[in-house]
């Protein structure tokens, strides 16, 4: 797994690589808030709010993370072990 996915995510570069809602394909922002079930995302003309479960991205170009495995709070998601 990403060496991203234990750091914080707030204000880091958000890419949707894949998700079961085709839409939100290429979605690429700035993270500005971070719950257990959603990351919200500030892209060039709104803030987008991202459902972890169907989504699978890749923070500042690294590795793929799948969203349905990271639906924890972020400060539970820092200390866990992937």
């Amino acid at each position: 797994m990403s060496s991203m996915i234990n750091l914080p995510w707030i204000s880091h570069n958000l890419t949707v690589l894949d998700s079961n809602d085709p839409s939100l394909v290429g979605v690429s922002g700035t993270v500005v808030n971070e719950t257990k079930r959603t990351i919200i995302v500030r892209t060039e003309s709104r803030e987008i709010s991202l459902a972890k479960d169907v989504i699978t991205f890749a923070i500042d170009s690294g590795d793929p993370i799948i969203g349905s495995r990271v639906t924890q709070r972020a400060e539970e998601r820092i200390g866990r072990r992937y």
